[in-house]
C-alpha cells in the first residue's frame, strides 16, 4: 500500500478529516492523496502557500515570525498545518487533522539557507509532530522526497 493510501485509510478509519497546506511542493501532496480511490471521504482541501505572505493571510501563520525567520522554519511548518485545519473548514468544522511542507527547492536559496532545506509538520486531534531535513538532489528529488517525508510524518503522528 502507497503512503498516500495508508493516510487516506488510516484517517477514514478515525473518522477524520485532512487539509494540505504546501509550499515547495505546489500541490504534488494533495496530488499523491487524491489519486487513491476514495480520498474525497477525508480530504476537504490544500492551500499552494507557496508566496511568504499567503502563509500569513491563508493559513494564519505568526507575521512576527515570518519576518524574523523566514519562511522555512519548523514552527512555519507546525503553524501551516494547523491553520489548514480552519482553513478548509466545512459548515464551520475544521478539518481534523493538517499536513504542511515548506523549503527550499532550489536550484538557488533566496534566504541563504542551504537548498534541500525542508520542514513538513502534521497536526491532529491527539498532536502534532514537525520534521526537518536536509535533502539532496536536484529540484524534483528535493520536491518528490518532501512530498514522502510529509506522508511518513502524518502516518506517523496518526499511528499507521
Amino acid at each position: 500500500m502507497s503512503a498516500a493510501a495508508a493516510v487516506i485509510h488510516g484517517l477514514e478509519a478515525r473518522g477524520w478529516t485532512l487539509g494540505v497546506a504546501e509550499s515547495l511542493t505546489g500541490g504534488a501532496v494533495s496530488a499523491d492523496l487524491v489519486s487513491v480511490p476514495g480520498a474525497s471521504a477525508v480530504l476537504l482541501g490544500g492551500v499552494v502557500a507557496y508566496a511568504t505572505p499567503v502563509k500569513h493571510t491563508l493559513l494564519g501563520v505568526d507575521a512576527e515570525l515570518l519576518a524574523a525567520y523566514g519562511p522555512v522554519h519548523p514552527e512555519v511548518a507546525l503553524q501551516m498545518a494547523s491553520g489548514i485545519r480552519s482553513a478548509v473548514a466545512v459548515d464551520g468544522r475544521p478539518a481534523d487533522a493538517g499536513v504542511s511542507t515548506t523549503g527550499i527547492a532550489g536550484p538557488d536559496s533566496p534566504d541563504g539557507q542551504p537548498v534541500g532545506t525542508v520542514h513538513v509538520a502534521a497536526v491532529t486531534p491527539e498532536g502534532a509532530l514537525c520534521r526537518s531535513f536536509r535533502f539532496v538532489g536536484d529540484r524534483p528529488a528535493i520536491r518528490r522526497r518532501s512530498v514522502d517525508a510529509a506522508l511518513a510524518t502524518l502516518l506517523e503522528l496518526i499511528g499507521e
